[in-house]
């Protein structure tokens, strides 16, 4: 399977594994996959790498709804740092062993400080890229919390 499902077996919470044919020539992964789980994109969330704009090196995670955009104001504020950019792609795919399109907040080869919009707590459960495309995790938002010590934030606009 992929390093996230492992993750979460190991840690026996609560998922379930959502399959579909990811189209690689789609703008938008995340609203693929809500297109093709036949889900509303509002319970889909997307799963990005920012870093610190003065350190590179220093990066965390945010997990936001795939219908909006990341603040970095907002997430640099939540990470308490001045400010932040996105990663460069070949660096959050390093650092997290997964390549674009497929990065979950799960089992990633350097654990990053992760934060999750604040919207997925007014929902039962969210859909999270499993770890490759065309594969992803429904569960609870407190899983995130409980086994990645994700922080809740209002990160998206």
């Amino acid at each position: 399977m992929t390093p996230a499902v492992d993750q979460l077996k190991k840690a026996k919470q609560a998922f379930s594994l959502l399959e579909y044919k990811s189209d690689p020539q789609h703008a938008n992964f995340g609203q693929d996959s809500a297109e093709k789980l036949g889900l509303a994109e509002e319970l889909v969330f997307k799963t990005l790498v920012a870093c610190d704009e003065s350190d590179p090196k220093k990066m965390v995670v945010a997990v936001v709804p795939v219908t909006g955009q990341l603040d970095l104001k907002a997430l640099a504020k939540a990470a308490r740092i001045k400010k932040m950019r996105m990663a460069e792609v070949p660096v959050a795919e390093r650092t997290t062993g997964y390549v674009k399109g497929g990065i979950s907040p799960f089992g990633q080869k350097k654990r990053l400080p992760t934060f999750v919009d604040s919207s997925a707590e007014q929902l039962a459960e969210i859909v999270v890229s499993a770890g490759k495309r065309g594969l992803s995790l429904q569960l609870s938002a407190t899983v995130l919390q409980q086994l990645l010590g994700a922080q809740f934030a209002t990160l998206s606009h």
